[in-house]
């Protein structure tokens, strides 16, 4: 059975997909619309069921400021090149609106929302995996203030929520949870573990220096107070003056931090590198 263009442009407008899949999906169907249609579908949840276990590494964030909330997310492509394609781009502003809309408190909670079609038909128009990650939504009081920061590159970003001071003030400490990238708000709030392994890093260098236990356990104890306050929001340099600490600036400001959240896309996810020989090889296959 012929098929013709007009019918192959119909089915690409209707779902995005490659004009070639488009195409075959015609022709399997002979030529019936709502059962390519259907084809399609089904084809786009199975590539991406596939694609589910490659690695999404790349991809841009996304921020939602409202009145009663803010939300951070990352959408995770495979590659920086899909992540600047236009049919990337289109999905993570439907992802936007969608937050926008709706406050989402988990990633669950998109994948069973209209979102997780789009983003299935994705993967099969671009042939990449396509992820939502990670989301990040604090809540907050008309009385509180909200700041983001975004990168340049849409890869990192920030939200800080301030009882007392302003807009102005929570968007610059944005910036430097962005920047500094804080473990913890106080030293009291460090992650122990994180804390304990510092530690025996600490102790195995004090050994190593043959010193009396008096001045290792100093030295143990000076070390540890260094890193808190390097990790701790609230005692690092201010990154627009490092002559006081975000403490300082609050307390000059009469506020105080609430929240605060930052990822940085890609960040954890352990991606293996190929030799040129191995990505032809692999090609051949």
């Amino acid at each position: 059975m012929e098929i013709k263009a007009s019918q192959v442009k119909e089915l690409r407008d209707m779902t995005g997909v490659a004009m070639m899949e488009c195409k075959k999906a015609l022709v399997e169907c002979d030529g019936d619309l709502e059962k390519a249609l259907d084809l399609l579908r089904s084809n786009s949840a199975l590539k991406a069921e596939k694609k589910a276990a490659r690695v999404a590494a790349d991809g841009i964030l996304k921020i939602f400021v409202g009145s009663e909330y803010a939300t951070l997310i990352e959408i995770n492509s495979e590659t920086d090149f899909a992540a600047k394609d236009a049919n990337f781009i289109n999905f993570t502003n439907d992802v936007s609106d969608y937050i926008t809309k709706y406050k989402v408190s988990n990633v669950s909670e998109l994948n069973e929302s209209e979102i997780e079609e789009k983003r299935k038909a994705l993967v099969q128009t671009i042939g990449e995996n396509i992820q939502l990650r990670r989301l990040v939504t604090q809540e907050f009081s008309s009385e509180m203030s909200t700041g983001s920061y975004l990168h340049s590159d849409s890869k990192l970003g920030a939200v800080v929520v301030i009882s007392g001071g302003d807009k102005a003030l929570a968007k610059d400490i944005a910036m430097h949870v962005a920047a500094f990238n804080p473990l913890c708000l106080s030293g009291g709030d460090l992650d122990p573990e994180i804390l304990e392994r510092e530690k025996a890093i600490y102790m195995v260098q004090a050994e190593e220096s043959g010193k009396p236990q008096e001045i290792m356990e100093k030295m143990i104890e000076g070390k540890l107070k260094r890193f808190l306050s390097e990790v701790s929001l609230l005692s690092q340099d201010f990154v627009k003056d490092s002559e006081i600490t975000i403490q300082e600036l609050l307390d000059s400001k009469n506020a105080k931090i609430e929240s605060y959240s930052r990822l940085k896309v890609g960040e954890g996810i352990e991606v293996a590198t190929k030799s040129f020989a191995d990505e032809v090889a692999e090609q051949l296959k």
